[in-house]
């Protein structure tokens, strides 16, 4: 695990490297402290990832105004702070947690588990996805979203409007953040339920997903019965 840690007062973020080094132990890589908006977003820009503990006020600067970077990132963003009146919308961004503070060990470990854990772990609906684009970020609103193709250790975000648009995260790691909305069919493909307008069984014992705008999508002959089960 590579760690970053975002927070601008010492000894809460010697308290939180001290606990995160605990529950990690070995499998913890490298863990850095940065205190300033601008440091932290020259470090993500630079370095490599798993996660980013995300304090949502720095030095009086708002941490919002790294969150949508964060967000859009390959790795996973959890929220440590003392703004609980903010966690609606922390989540709707796409953060897999929010810690509130104060906060104990066991409060913090179980966000860190969630790093973790295969499969959906977010008990609250996102609302975008963030994509970075040339010089600045693109909110996506999920209702737009019709199907999420994995391409590698990236994702393609395949839109209503027919466009296609590159995601940093990785399809597990968008499973986790995605609600019930969408789920699973193909080691390939994560698909919003509601698209779906029909499942075909072609020659070969193949399955296919037929979206309501005519596209055709793959459904993996172990997820067939699971999938058909909560369409009907």
């Amino acid at each position: 695990m590579h760690i970053l840690i975002v927070e601008d007062e010492s000894r809460i973020a010697k308290r939180i490297e001290r606990m995160t080094r605990a529950i990690f132990g070995d499998t913890l890589q490298s863990l850095q402290h940065i205190n300033t908006l601008h440091g932290a977003v020259q470090f993500i820009e630079n370095n490599s990832l798993d996660l980013v503990l995300l304090d949502l006020n720095l030095n009086g600067a708002s941490g919002f105004d790294l969150l949508a970077t964060a967000v859009s990132g390959s790795f996973h963003t959890v929220i440590v702070s003392a703004y609980k009146d903010q966690a609606i919308t922390a989540y709707e961004y796409g953060v897999l947690d929010f810690v509130p503070k104060p906060f104990n060990r066991d409060r913090l470990e179980q966000a860190l588990n969630k790093t973790l854990v295969k499969g959906k772990t977010a008990a609250h609906d996102i609302k975008f996805l963030a994509v970075k684009k040339r010089h600045r970020i693109q909110l996506i609103p999920l209702e737009e979203v019709l199907y999420i193709k994995g391409a590698g250790v990236y994702t393609e975000l395949f839109l209503a409007d027919g466009k296609k648009e590159l995601h940093n995260k990785s399809l597990e790691k968008l499973e986790q953040l995605l609600s019930p909305s969408f789920e699973r069919i193909h080691k390939s493909y994560l698909m919003k339920m509601s698209e779906l307008r029909e499942i075909r069984v072609e020659t070969g014992s193949k399955y296919m997903a037929v979206l309501k705008n005519g596209e055709r999508i793959p459904i993996g002959r172990t997820k067939y019965k699971d999938i058909k089960a909560k369409w009907l």
